[in-house]
């Protein structure tokens, strides 16, 4: 539904203003010049080409006044009742993921790179669910809480950089902080969350951290909370790049042993009840997405929210557009300019 509202009204009474100004400038000798040549726009030698201006004005300061109220195109939205999921993506930043193990267009890529992909197609293609981020490397952090604003979410994820938080590898706690950011007291049933999921995306190789992999695995399934895991990377050398602290741009490359620890990812899913997928497996983003959609939905309530579009610009402008073309009628009509020829007769 739309509709048309002022957000200023109050703007409206600098028009009042212009009956005062007529009425003094009829009560005085000289006239009272509100804005440019506006002393010529009643002369009594040019009535008919001063009223004009006059028209053109006051046309001018009614529309200009009319934009500083601020005139609003509002949409109101609601959202019916809706059924989806609660999704949290834990993304790993840790160092080993700079590991460029991956391909792209004949071109190699860096883990993160590979598991982003993954992330943007939870977002784009999951309008329905909510979707929050967290990050983790030495520390876990909430990127971003549950939420239906996937834009945002978006944005979000490009600000993504490897580095952005102490290095290391806090697999566990990341995972904790992820079912955290899940505890809702309204859509628990016997201490079992309804429709809520961690989708971990990492290399998976924990070193640091208060919380083991394992235990934060058995604190999800004691809450019903299935854990979705991506591995990020392969076994074996690969290249890693040597990166300039200062500048950060990469000087070079060299081989490193990576490990892929695909144990502990399948462990985790398997203990929650869900399934692991390899990152490099074309079919990653559709098999999770039915994994997903085979488990039981929950209803989310119904938003309400209005949208506003700004129409000043389409009432000042034109507004101030008559209010100069006034002021050039009134100073190429004023008494006293001569055309040239009556000059040259004069003369």
């Amino acid at each position: 539904m739309i509709n048309y509202t002022l957000h200023d009204p109050l703007w409206f009474l600098a028009l009042l203003a212009l009956p005062l100004i007529f009425w003094l400038r009829q009560r005085r000798k000289l006239p009272v010049r509100v804005v440019p040549f506006a002393a010529a726009w009643h002369r009594p030698s040019a009535v008919s080409v001063s009223r004009f201006p006059v028209v053109i004005a006051v046309l001018g300061l009614v529309l200009l006044v009319t934009g500083l109220a601020r005139p609003q195109r509002v949409e109101d939205r609601r959202e019916v009742r809706q059924q989806g999921y609660d999704l949290i993506l834990a993304v790993d930043l840790s160092g080993s993921m700079l590991a460029e193990d991956y391909q792209r267009a004949g071109k190699r890529i860096n883990r993160l790179q590979a598991i982003k992909p993954v992330i943007t197609a939870f977002i784009n293609e999951r309008p329905g669910d909510r979707i929050g981020i967290v990050v983790f490397s030495g520390r876990a952090y909430t990127l971003a809480p549950l939420t239906f604003d996937h834009d945002w979410l978006a944005k979000q994820v490009e600000r993504l950089r490897i580095g952005m938080i102490e290095d290391g590898t806090a697999l566990g706690d990341g995972l904790g902080v992820a079912l955290s950011r899940l505890e809702q007291a309204d859509k628990t049933t016997d201490n079992q969350r309804q429709g809520a999921f961690v989708i971990l995306l990492t290399d998976g190789a924990n070193n640091r951290g208060a919380l083991d992999p394992i235990d934060a695995a058995d604190i999800a399934r004691s809450r019903g909370i299935p854990v979705y895991t991506i591995g990020a990377g392969r076994n074996g050398l690969v290249h890693y790049p040597r990166i300039d602290p200062n500048t950060g741009r990469t000087m070079g490359y060299r081989q490193i042993v990576s490990e892929l620890d695909e144990t502990t990812l399948r462990k985790v899913a398997d203990l929650t009840g869900a399934e692991y997928f390899p990152a490099d497996d074309s079919n990653t983003i559709e098999a999770a997405f039915n994994a997903i959609d085979r488990e039981r939905k929950i209803e989310f309530e119904a938003k309400s929210y209005l949208l506003a579009d700004e129409l000043f610009i389409w009432f000042a402008a034109p507004g101030a557009t008559l209010l100069l073309i006034a002021a050039g009628l009134a100073a190429s009509s004023r008494p006293g300019r001569r055309s040239t020829a009556e000059m040259l007769s004069t003369a």
